[in-house]
């Protein structure tokens, strides 16, 4: 049995163990401070029934202000023995979750190695991802990556909503008073 829950700063060592076991591109322990600090609400961790760290998301909101709001995951990992359990799209879920009702995020992107037929499988078949463009030479062995995107249902209502508020205020504020 697996629990999935928010992170801790207390699970930064195992969260940091775990991408160390799983995945070719490793962080710092100071880089997942900075988004457990930063986006407290978005790091998510799948925890077994011994405490240990099973899989987690590291995930952050990009902060370019040309941009509409979105978020970027920034690392996804489970362990082997774990794999096939849905840990991962539960991982991704919770953590799109609080993008969506936390920040109003209208999407999140990601990268995904071009060779990775699994992580790629599980984005666009099960999560709904769509791929965007190719990023040449993204990973440090020289590996491309896809950029990948998944849009939230309530984007496009949410933008829809922003749109007409931003009209109504300007309408109040032209409003004929007067000075």
């Amino acid at each position: 049995m697996v629990c999935i829950r928010p992170a801790t700063i207390d699970d930064l060592l195992q969260m940091q163990r775990c991408n160390l076991l799983c995945l070719p591109e490793n962080y710092q322990l100071k880089y997942y401070f900075y988004h457990i600090l930063s986006w407290p609400q978005l790091l998510h961790v799948a925890e077994d029934y011994n405490g240990k760290i099973v899989g987690y998301v590291l995930a952050k909101m990009e902060e370019e202000a040309a941009d509409p709001v979105h978020g970027h995951i920034t690392s996804l990992a489970v362990a082997r023995t774990h794999r096939k359990m849905g840990i991962a799209a539960k991982l991704m879920t919770a953590t799109h979750k609080a993008m969506e009702d936390v920040f109003g995020a209208e999407y999140v992107s990601l990268h995904v190695r071009v060779s990775n037929k699994g992580a790629i499988h599980l984005y666009t078949e099960t999560l709904t991802y769509q791929i965007q463009d190719v990023e040449a030479k993204y990973y440090a062995n020289g590996e491309d990556a896809y950029e990948m995107r998944k849009f939230f249902s309530s984007a496009a209502a949410g933008a829809a909503k922003r749109r007409n508020k931003g009209r109504a205020g300007a309408a109040s504020d032209s409003g004929g008073g007067s000075s």
